[in-house]
């Protein structure tokens, strides 16, 4: 592997370099624990290394309403005052939309109206999301998000094969984002004895309808079966499933530890468009489990670090065999400096030329629905 050191002339440019502000638009924001939130929290860190200040313009401070069909996850409903006033008060040299909430669209009509350049990313498959509560078609709600990014300088998406996914679909202007992982956070020694029957099946995320839990609560496997995690679900799974161990939702060091403890990390979602956590348990030196899907075909592939397989419980019980030592080695190729730079190197281009003019056929489309 080749080794590039940079000049010291490179290095000083670097240090010249001003500071450039990033302002992130987000519906996702704490008290919720996803994976949207925690990328964002991972991605402001290490981008400060690399010159880059992050802020968030989040639901806080705006009136919000109880998202129909998902208790505890609430919506904000922006002014056009509000976000005017927020992004203006940042100065931001780049916006960046990370969801296509309310927030979201909020800021993409600011944009629109100023006739200024934005990035969005493709975090969440809400056409999937929502046909699984309500009959609505998600080649509809595909229509509506294919719109809302193309107005975007650059699409980011996590993975190669979500890329090709959305360009089959119309999506134009797509760049690669990828994630990473806390190694220092999520490592073996972390674990903690845990007092169930083994071996071990572990799974890490929102308790609902979308993650496809079902499909591995309702594996005939041996030892035991645990989610962390809450949920508009839980009550309905904790009842038809009473042999699984519930924990709740577990964070930070707490989560790590229970994580590192497992034997098998089994992720049954067929429609997350990446899963960190897939490295947080890789990290652990836990071998993971799923469907060949977007997400787990991009991080697990051909690697020796798990099991891919249309038929769940043969994964999970394969999965027992893989050396945790390749699963804990294939993580620590992931950073998230290198995400970072990634998104940092996408925000310039927006930087760099922060205003285009505004045109009729821009008003007019601003005078339309989104």
């Amino acid at each position: 592997m080749a080794i590039v050191v940079a000049s010291d002339s490179i290095r000083t440019e670097r240090r010249r370099r001003p500071l450039m502000r990033i302002l992130v638009a987000t519906d996702a924001w704490h008290p919720q624990v996803n994976g949207v939130v925690r990328t964002l929290g991972s991605l402001a860190r290490a981008a400060d290394k690399l010159g880059a200040k992050i802020d968030f313009l989040t639901p806080e401070g705006f009136p919000s309403f109880q998202l129909p069909t998902y208790p505890g996850l609430r919506l904000a409903l922006p002014s056009r005052r509000g976000i005017e006033d927020r992004v203006e008060a940042k100065k931001p040299d780049a916006i960046h939309i990370a969801t296509e909430g309310p927030i979201g669209f909020a800021v993409r009509a600011y944009c629109r109206r100023q006739g200024r350049r934005f990035t969005t990313s493709y975090t969440t498959r809400f056409p999937e999301y929502i046909s699984a509560r309500l009959p609505i078609p998600a080649q509809w709600v595909y229509a509506v998000l294919r719109r809302f990014h193309s107005a975007a300088t650059v699409t980011m998406v996590a993975t190669p094969s979500l890329m090709t996914e959305l360009a089959d679909r119309g999506f134009a202007n797509l760049g690669m984002w990828t994630r990473g992982v806390d190694i220092d956070l999520f490592r073996p020694d972390r674990a903690i004895k845990l007092d169930f029957p083994r071996p071990i099946f572990m799974t890490v995320g929102r308790v609902a309808v979308e993650k496809n839990l079902e499909a591995f609560l309702s594996l005939k496997l041996p030892g035991t079966k645990v989610v962390v995690g809450s949920g508009p679900e839980e009550a309905k799974l904790r009842q038809n499933f009473p042999d699984t161990r519930f924990l709740g939702p577990l964070e930070n060091g707490t989560l790590a530890a229970h994580l590192a403890a497992a034997d098998v990390f089994v992720f049954p979602s067929r429609t997350d468009t990446f899963g960190i956590v897939q490295l947080e348990a890789l990290a652990s030196g836990v071998p993971v489990a799923a469907f060949p899907v977007t997400g787990p075909k991009d991080v697990v592939a051909d690697h020796p670090i798990g099991v891919l397989d249309e038929d769940l419980r043969s994964a999970c019980l394969r999965a027992l065999e893989v050396p945790r030592e390749a699963c804990r080695e294939f993580a620590l190729n992931y950073s998230w400096e290198n995400s970072a730079r990634q998104f940092v190197d996408h925000a310039r281009e927006v930087a760099d030329n922060l205003r285009d003019l505004e045109t009729p056929a821009t008003i007019a489309e601003e005078a339309a629905p989104v």
